[in-house]
């Protein structure tokens, strides 16, 4: 497999699956910061997902709402060790089912229930407004929750006549280590990572949390340096409400996820000509003539800032301002000698004396 994303550093904010996400993306190349924002437990005490199986069994729903496939097999698993797999199976498959996705309508499918629709934008928005349209006045909808409640779709439909049952599976809880999730923030808001890619809504909201007085130059960043990739459009809509562009597949898989940064992340690379050499800046790289090079923070830095604006002298006061916090002039020209070293090309960033350095373009 091509190396599409070699000298490119991704954070990866998934907990369930990020091993896999994060090694489709080093097949292609990328460096990845792992830094679950959330984790999936299951409840700890399941009388709430008893009493909501016992509630669906004493009035039979006349619809379900299955929305996520982890919970749905949960679900039935639990209701296995109770045993009520079975009651349970027989009262679901005389409701009209909705898998709000793929995943939900694989699992509907394994215990031998049938779907009868899903929304093409995998929403519960879009489920909602159909179950309203369809009628629901008198009916007993099961609502299978994914991760938090979801108060503005039941008092939808209980506004529209129907009674909910909110059938809880698993919550949502903090990374049980924040480190990771913290450096994950200070490499946003440093720019020091080239995309961050989100697999729920309730993730990217959680990063944003965890950001408390940051949050404000982390948006900054992800508004324009930090490519924001989401599995989908759900996921995606807590960043867009926030002014964030975000890029996302049409269908909602981490191999069309993948693709997606593959496709966007070279786009947004600089490439310049600078002493006879051909040059192009990925995040922590400089692709020189063909030749991979990985450069540190502080030399990258520089390379940047010369590569905005090739042929421009900058002053080592101009350059100092792209370096790290407590930086001196001598940690600029450490940072250009540095440069020089990786790039293995010392003529590409010329000294003008008294001035500052400039990118050879000439």
């Amino acid at each position: 497999m091509r190396d599409e994303l070699a000298g490119f550093t991704i954070g990866v904010t998934a907990d369930r699956r990020r091993d896999e996400l994060a090694a489709l993306l080093e097949r292609r190349g990328a460096r990845v910061v792992l830094a679950p924002a959330l984790r999936i437990v299951p409840l700890s005490d399941d009388t709430d997902l008893r009493d909501a199986t016992r509630a669906c069994l004493d009035r039979p729903p006349d619809v379900l709402m299955a929305n996520t496939g982890i919970g749905m097999r949960g679900w039935l698993e639990a209701a296995e060790g109770w045993g009520l797999a079975e009651p349970l199976k027989n009262v679901l498959s005389r409701a009209y089912v909705v898998a709000r996705g793929p995943k939900a309508r694989g699992a509907i499918r394994a215990a031998g229930l049938h779907d009868q629709w899903s929304p093409a934008s995998e929403s519960c928005e879009e489920v909602v407004e159909h179950l309203c349209r369809r009628g629901v006045a008198g009916q007993v909808i099961a609502m299978q929750l994914h991760g938090d409640r979801q108060p503005e779709c039941t008092e939808a439909l209980e506004a529209a006549g129907a009674t909910v049952i909110e059938v809880p599976v698993y919550r949502w809880a903090p990374p049980t280590d924040p480190a990771p999730l913290h450096r994950l923030i200070d490499l946003v808001a440093g720019r020091l990572v080239d995309a961050v890619t989100f697999t729920s809504a309730a993730a990217a909201e959680a990063l944003l949390r965890a950001a408390g007085d940051r949050t404000e130059a982390v948006l900054a960043a992800l508004r324009g340096d930090v490519l924001v990739s989401c599995v989908g459009a759900v996921t995606a809509e807590p960043l867009v409400r926030r002014g964030v562009p975000v890029s996302a597949p049409s269908r909602a898989r981490l191999g069309a996820l993948v693709r997606t940064i593959v496709d966007e992340l070279p786009r947004r690379t600089v490439t310049v000509k600078a002493a006879g050499h051909l040059l192009t800046l990925r995040g922590h790289a400089a692709v020189i003539d063909g030749e991979l090079r990985p450069l540190a923070p502080a030399p990258m830095a520089v390379l940047r800032a010369l590569a905005t604006r090739p042929g421009r002298v900058l002053s080592r006061t101009e350059l100092l301002r792209t370096l790290p916090r407590g930086a001196d002039e001598h940690a600029v020209e450490m940072a250009v000698a540095r440069l020089r070293v990786g790039l293995r090309a010392p003529r590409v960033v010329q000294t003008v004396v008294k001035r500052g350095y400039r990118l050879r373009v000439e």
